[in-house]
């Protein structure tokens, strides 16, 4: 650890708090660098040089004092950190007076000392997990040699499986306007109780935090609803804090070196495709198809033909009951028997209904191109 100028301030500044005495505080080569009296900033103060040499408290009375350069009346005790002399803490004034404050101001300065030390250790674990979540989504392997050394600084276990989650956090109606505060406040929140979630602000301008987080994983793959219930508890926190809410959309697993980025892709993907759906947690398994031919909206007249079906039963069924038989209809696998049991209608109602939709939209839903067509427009484009 090295004594710094602004660890010196603090040391001054707490321990004149203490005492009636005038502190000041040398470096390894015996510089003033903090002083209760600013004028000594900066000089050579040859009684800490012998305290720094010998690491011993070096007295110094009023005759001594006359014969040293930059020295006056007071006593000067070695600062360690870890069995080394860091430093030396002076306390000015006769050296009867002073000495029984001795041992105290030391203790102050080398516990400031620790303190610092530790957030300076806090700051380093935080700022390389950040580093090392983003190195992740954006491609690099698990097994590369550079990402592995950090894990282990890190005390992190990358063979555990993750998925990738993005969190977006929004303003609550009644709280004030988003800050880089709330960010922290969510990334906290997900670090802890969790403690092997790897988290990271993904960008401040879109208020977007992504977290790497552990699953398990059995013969079936990874349960949807193990997660779903960590993820109402982090919901539950969230709103016992009262100060932002948040979305939150979780990627499939990979079990590939680059597994994480892909999964960190379709978390993203998903969080984009449901832009506007109502709801607060969304699975990449769930919206699978409007996903993956995402791509689609790149060229728009595309997506105007895929939709087009859609917008003519809009356009012609304004109680939307059409649309949602149709959408009955699929969920039930086009089972009609079903389709009628959920919905409570005759099986001629169904089928009248079925009529109706082919007849707006020109499309034969016996034909599994045209049904096709129907699944994709209605889940594309259904909120």
């Amino acid at each position: 650890m090295q004594l710094n100028e602004t660890i010196a301030r603090q040391i001054v500044e707490r321990t004149m708090k203490i005492i009636p005495y005038s502190i000041n505080v040398m470096d390894e080569f015996g510089r003033i660098i903090a002083s209760g009296d600013p004028s000594r900033l900066r000089q050579r103060h040859e009684g800490s040089i012998l305290a720094i040499a010998e690491q011993r408290v070096v007295a110094i009375d009023q005759a001594t004092a006359d014969h040293l350069k930059g020295v006056k009346p007071g006593i000067n005790l070695p600062i360690m950190s870890h069995e080394q002399v860091i430093g030396v803490i002076g306390i000015s004034g006769e050296p009867d007076d002073v000495h029984q404050y001795g041992e105290l101001v030391k203790m102050t300065a080398e516990l400031i000392l620790e303190q610092a030390e530790l957030m300076s250790q806090v700051e380093w674990h935080k700022r390389h997990r950040e580093e090392l979540v983003m190195q992740l989504i954006q491609g690099a392997s698990v097994n590369d040699s550079q990402i592995r050394v950090i894990a282990e600084r890190l005390e992190l276990d990358l063979t555990k499986p993750r998925i990738a989650a993005i969190v977006k956090v929004m303003p609550d109606e009644h709280s004030a306007p988003l800050s880089l505060a709330n960010l922290q406040q969510l990334v906290h929140l997900l670090e802890f109780p969790e403690r092997d979630n790897l988290v990271g602000i993904l960008s401040v301008s879109t208020n977007e935090v992504v977290v790497l987080k552990p699953i398990e994983l059995t013969n079936e793959g990874w349960s949807l609803e193990k997660e779903r219930k960590r993820v109402t508890k982090l919901l539950k926190r969230v709103r016992q804090l009262g100060k932002f809410k948040i979305r939150i959309a979780l990627g499939e697993y990979f079990a590939d070196e680059e597994g994480l980025s892909k999964s960190y892709q379709t978390a993203k993907l998903t969080l984009s495709s449901v832009e506007e759906h109502q709801g607060e947690v969304f699975f990449y398994q769930n919206h699978r198809l409007p996903v993956l031919l995402s791509s689609l909206f790149e060229e728009s007249w595309k997506a105007d033909q895929l939709r087009e079906p859609f917008d003519l039963l809009v356009k012609n069924d304004p109680k939307k009951t059409l649309e949602k038989t149709l959408k009955e209809y699929f969920v039930q696998n086009c089972d009609a028997y079903q389709t009628c049991q959920k919905l409570h209608i005759h099986r001629n109602t169904l089928r009248y209904r079925l009529e109706r939709i082919e007849e707006i939209t020109s499309l034969n839903i016996n034909k599994l191109d045209d049904k096709l067509h129907l699944y994709l427009a209605l889940n594309l484009f259904h909120h």
